[in-house]
């Protein structure tokens, strides 16, 4: 089960996903992302992701496409081992922006800067 939870800084969206992106559990992962209409950046916290499978990846170039197309960056964050191996045997590494800490937080007004801690890990 794909669990997703949302945190907004200013027009910085970061969706904290928990489990596993495969066929099947990315219906809502959509939804959530098409409905962030006000973000001018999507950060997909993938700290606590288990598992992806093709399905999976697809969904997420979907995504992505979708976003920039709109003007909406889309980057990836806290990609663990195993997914950072499935990007890059995929090559799709390439493909994606993965945000660090710091260039997330660029973008975020200073007044909610002490909400970043959120960022990092999955609550």
């Amino acid at each position: 089960m794909l669990r997703i939870s949302t945190n907004k800084f200013g027009h910085v969206v970061t969706l904290c996903l928990r489990g596993k992106i495969i066929i099947g559990e990315t219906a809502a992962l959509r939804k959530v992302v098409e409905c962030q209409t006000e973000a001018s950046v999507i950060v997909l916290n993938l700290g606590k992701v288990t598992v992806i499978d093709a399905h999976g990846l697809g969904v997420l170039l979907e995504l992505r496409q979708q976003a920039e197309s709109k003007g909406i960056e889309f980057r990836l964050m806290n990609v663990t081992q195993l997914v950072r191996r499935v990007l890059e045997i995929t090559r799709l590494n390439s493909v994606f922006d993965m945000a660090s800490k710091p260039q997330v937080s660029s973008r975020i007004p200073l007044s909610q800067l002490s909400s970043l801690q959120k960022l990092r890990a999955c609550a």
